[in-house]
């Protein structure tokens, strides 16, 4: 739930609203703690929001991504809690255009006036050059939150295609006001975008049909009927879906890993020929993008799209609440896989290094130490020294999460700013071997790679290339405990590392 605390900066002074923003991140505090819903507050300036300025472009805010697009949108989902009426909702007479200005003069001299209403500004149409700025945040977006973008790109590629088409707020607002017609704006866009996609594949609509099912958290033939869901069943009969189709979906949160993973590759592969259809069609169209924001959306972009050698790749998740199960580790031949215990032929991960195996787990929240299993092998490795090392990649390197990146690290290069080295992993604890060595690093726009070594000289010209590119990484060690040489190693090591990274 996002939610515009509109003010007239001019009526604050510094103290005035470093304490609104205490009092709203302490409301905020509260909800995280008793509501349970994400909320996130914007105090807006009422003039920036008639500029359509939305600041910087942080996690938060869109900065010159989508201007009108976001207005756009605001008038067709806002809900009034407290305050005063967005004049643009009451400018409006089915049978004659109302001219917004002249309206808005002729009310601030009436008895109900500014005490009424706010002047968020007219939106008579969207420019078309906004529309590849706004399909850009959107397939950022779709990093963290894939139903929620799969909807919005449909939405801009169908304002895209039909320019001259009234705006879905102004239908909207029509329906509201003029045919005294129940709905929402949630069932509102979805029977728009169905109308106008129904020509597609039939299994391409089908798959759209099922995301805003799952977007707008619809339980149809459930034992209670919310308003919402009895709105939407008619919609349904229009656009048919079997009873099968609708218990699973029902089911959603218990999906197994394979069906999320199945999911999220499908909503972005749809994603991406969604924003290429877009980019071609906006051909020839100057974007109202700012520089810096194209920058920082590209770059943010590429550090989780683009492959890369030794980079650990990120799943792309449908929901954060992900059904866990119990995953089997197992040595076949030279190779260390990953499969479901519930369904041995489908492999998770599969690596002549295990550590590799390990990493991607972690690195894409899949990794649960009770839900880890490991079939007997001939290598000297524990489940403890794989628990602890597990451990330790997660303490040091968190897991897969774009949003946590701040956008300023996008305007920078490309540099190394963490690194655990593991030394001698799957050897015996007798051994004082230091020729398998395992780096796994992170860089500044939150990518993960790891590389094995098998020689001192090749690990030496790896830490070499680092230091010329002005890298200057926190540098991690791990052997195993039962190690009989540890602080032989660890120190040599280290040794090793600080001569090159700061001779």
């Amino acid at each position: 739930c996002d939610i515009w605390i509109c003010i007239d900066r001019e009526d604050f002074d510094e103290t005035t609203l470093r304490h609104l923003s205490q009092k709203v991140n302490l409301i905020k505090d509260w909800m995280d703690s008793t509501v349970k819903i994400p909320v996130f507050f914007f105090i807006s300036d009422i003039q920036d929001i008639r500029n359509c300025n939305f600041g910087s472009i942080d996690y938060e805010s869109c900065g010159s991504a989508l201007n009108n697009v976001l207005r756009e949108e605001f008038y067709r989902s806002c809900i009034l809690i407290c305050g005063k009426i967005p004049f643009w909702w009451v400018c409006f007479d089915k049978k004659k255009p109302i001219d917004y200005e002249e309206a808005w003069i002729d009310t601030t001299g009436s008895d109900e006036g500014n005490s009424d209403y706010v002047d968020l500004g007219n939106l008579q149409s969207v420019d078309r050059k906004e529309y590849f700025g706004a399909a850009l945040w959107q397939f950022n977006k779709s990093l963290t939150h894939p139903l929620k973008s799969i909807i919005k790109m449909l939405l801009l590629k169908m304002l895209l295609e039909s320019p001259s088409d009234e705006l879905p707020c102004h239908q909207f607002r029509r329906i509201i006001l003029g045919e005294e017609k129940i709905t929402d704006p949630s069932l509102f866009t979805m029977e728009a975008v169905f109308d106008y996609h129904a020509k597609l594949d039939p299994d391409t609509f089908d798959f759209i049909r099922k995301c805003f099912y799952l977007r707008y958290e619809i339980k149809l033939m459930s034992k209670k009927m919310s308003m919402k869901e009895t709105l939407s069943a008619d919609l349904f009969k229009r656009y048919k879906m079997n009873r099968h189709e609708i218990y699973h979906l029902n089911d959603f949160a218990s999906w197994n890993l394979q069906e999320h993973i199945a999911f999220g590759k499908r909503i972005f592969n749809l994603l991406l020929e969604i924003y290429k259809d877009i980019d071609v069609i906006s051909m020839g169209i100057p974007s109202s993008i700012q520089p810096q924001d194209l920058t920082i959306l590209g770059r943010k972009l590429a550090s989780c799209l683009s492959r890369k050698d030794y980079k650990i790749p990120a799943i792309h998740k449908v929901s954060e609440s992900q059904h866990r199960q119990t995953l089997i580790l197992t040595l076949k031949g030279k190779t260390w896989q990953v499969t479901p215990a519930d369904d041995p032929a489908t492999t998770i991960s599969a690596n002549k290094n295990l550590i590799h195996c390990l990493a991607y787990l972690v690195w894409n929240d899949m990794y649960v130490p009770g839900l880890i299993r490991m079939m007997p092998n001939p290598t000297p490795v524990t489940m403890q020294e794989i628990s602890n090392l597990s451990a330790k990649i997660k303490e040091l390197f968190g897991i897969s999460d774009v949003t946590a990146i701040d956008f300023n690290n996008f305007l920078e290069e490309e540099s190394i700013t963490r690194m655990l080295v593991v030394v001698s992993f799957e050897e015996e604890a007798t051994s004082k071997d230091m020729n398998d060595l395992c780096v796994i690093f992170k860089n500044n726009w939150g990518e993960l790679f790891i590389r094995r070594f098998t020689s001192i000289d090749t690990f030496k010209a790896f830490l070499g290339r680092i230091c010329r590119q002005g890298s200057d990484p926190e540098i991690n060690y791990y052997i195993q405990r039962n190690s009989l040489y540890y602080e032989k190693i660890i120190e040599r090591t280290k040794r090793i590392v600080s001569d090159m990274l700061t001779g």
